[in-house]
């Protein structure tokens, strides 16, 4: 696979994630994650944006914003949560980025188990782990 593809970037997040929750364990906000994950990422040679504004439209008409956690090599879409468990709700959020991003998959992320919770989560096929 070549660095560019969404599973080749997605499988090196899932990696820097779970070395991130090695070393911190559950129990802090979200915030800490999602720096720690910064500096895994930067450090393997993934390029990150952090808090990325998106701009939701409704027939041509912007009705709001949003802030992503991370977009990784442009390709895709990064959301942390520290949460006892994912639900309906994350899933929902992460639909509503991608559709307004287009990017083609979002990460989303559970820190605040014992063990990272992964969804990967696309508008074409369903979510997986």
């Amino acid at each position: 696979m070549l660095i560019g593809e969404p599973d080749a970037i997605t499988e090196q997040i899932i990696g820097c994630a779970f070395a991130v929750s090695r070393v911190l364990r559950p129990g802090f906000l979200e915030r800490p994650y999602q720096n720690a994950l910064v500096i895994e990422l930067e450090e393997i040679g993934l390029p990150v944006e952090r808090q990325v504004p998106l701009r939701i439209w409704y027939k041509d008409r912007s009705v709001g914003d949003y802030i992503a956690d991370l977009v990784v090599a442009g390709r895709v879409l990064v959301e942390l949560k520290a949460v006892r468990a994912l639900n309906d709700a994350h899933i929902a959020q992460c639909l509503n980025y991608l559709s307004a991003t287009k990017l083609p998959v979002c990460l989303l992320l559970n820190v605040g188990t014992p063990r990272v919770e992964v969804r990967r989560v696309s508008l074409t096929e369903p979510s997986r782990r």
